[in-house]
């Protein structure tokens, strides 16, 4: 029984884990202000008829902290590159020279900072409720555990432990939607 008990446990935190990296990656592309690389996951390119992810056909850099720089492998992708960063309706513009894509990154007005932090904070609720949901779930786990023979004392510290690390992941999520907050927020 302890070995299932354990076994609850640690799939509510692995849960959890994939909530708050699932996080990181929708924060990394809420842009800030400043050019980053981040900004354009998630974009596909047409490669020979099979979408492929624009960071495997290209080279991204960051020239500066308001341009990002995409160098595609083959020069016949450019416009398949502009076209899919275009559609990816990310508010960008990407300008061609025959060789290189440059993005030049518009300073944020006060109102979009807002915008962008409501943003956050939704991102950041979202995690929160899928953390909730892991604990919901480790909790109705232990419950089933309990009517197999599980000890109540062994549910209950079951239940504080998993209380606990759902606690922990809570303040993580805080932490990280602040610091983006800050960052968003810093002219």
């Amino acid at each position: 029984m302890e070995e299932e008990v354990e076994f609850v446990i640690g799939l509510c935190q692995e849960k959890m884990n994939s909530s708050i990296q699932h996080l990181e990656k929708e924060l990394a592309r809420i842009r800030a202000g400043k050019a980053s690389p981040a900004m354009l996951d998630g974009i596909m390119v047409d490669y020979y008829g099979s979408m492929t992810a624009l960071n495997q056909v290209s080279n991204i850099s960051t020239p500066d902290a308001r341009t990002i720089a995409i160098q595609p492998w083959e020069k016949s992708l450019i416009a398949d590159i502009e076209k899919a960063i275009m559609t990816a309706n990310l508010g960008l513009n990407p300008e061609n020279n025959g060789e290189i894509i440059r993005i030049n990154i518009p300073a944020l007005t006060e109102e979009r900072r807002r915008a962008l932090v409501r943003e956050v904070h939704k991102e950041g609720e979202s995690a929160k409720i899928s953390v909730r949901s892991a604990r919901k779930e480790a909790k109705e786990s232990l419950k089933k555990l309990l009517k197999k023979g599980l000890s109540e004392d062994l549910e209950k510290d079951a239940e504080a432990k998993v209380q606990e690390i759902t606690n922990d992941f809570g303040e993580k999520i805080d932490k990280l939607v602040v610091s983006k907050e800050k960052d968003i927020m810093t002219i």
